[in-house]
């Protein structure tokens, strides 16, 4: 009798070392995991807010490399190539259109863009892999009459290229086709490209 009372206390004082083990290692800070919707960091140490989390080693590319050259079909069905760029600064940025940080960024884009269109060209790629429909995209772009160019990234080529782990990530590229500032993970307001392509040649 003795015997199995023992053996069921030590059984459930096992029990409880395990449970009080996996609370103990349960990550306190939503940052740890994958969390839609969580702030995340930028690659500049600014805050964002971010539909995924981008790991630790991966930087993006750095300020001094070469724009990745690329080629993608827009949403209109038209050819677009980032190099038929070369000459004018460029706003590069990956999105998706249930994404809500991207949604609270798109109006100040379009704002940015508005007001900066001849001297910095606004390129929205979307990750069409990751949407419900292509009907979607369109859709979104169309009810807020939003007139910046958006490629289509159906197989996520490019955002490979470009190490696109968190939407809206977005590069700045320079006149002679470098990046120029760290990528941006999370949204951006006006005032932010702004002192970004201050700082572009």
């Amino acid at each position: 009798m003795y015997k199995r009372i023992s053996a069921l206390t030590l059984l459930l004082v096992l029990v409880g070392i395990v449970i009080a083990n996996i609370i103990q290692n349960k990550p306190s800070d939503p940052t740890a995991a994958e969390v839609e919707g969580e702030t995340v960091l930028g690659d500049d140490g600014s805050a964002g807010q971010g539909a995924a989390i981008a790991p630790a080693e991966s930087v993006g590319l750095e300020p001094g490399q070469p724009a990745p050259d690329f080629e993608l079909k827009t949403l209109g069905g038209e050819n677009f190539q980032l190099s038929d760029l070369h000459g004018k600064k460029v706003i590069l940025n990956f999105w998706y259109s249930w994404c809500p940080p991207c949604i609270e960024e798109m109006p100040e884009l379009q704002e940015f863009y508005n007001d900066y269109q001849e001297e910095v060209e606004v390129v929205t790629v979307n990750l069409t892999k990751v949407e419900n429909n292509l009907s979607d995209v369109a859709n979104f772009i169309d009810e807020h009459g939003y007139t910046f160019t958006v490629p289509l990234d159906e197989d996520e080529r490019i955002s490979e290229r470009y190490v696109v782990y968190a939407a809206p990530t977005t590069y700045f590229i320079g006149t002679d086709g470098t990046i120029q500032h760290p990528r941006r993970i999370g949204p951006m307001d006006y005032e932010y490209m702004a002192k970004m392509i201050q700082d572009m040649n």
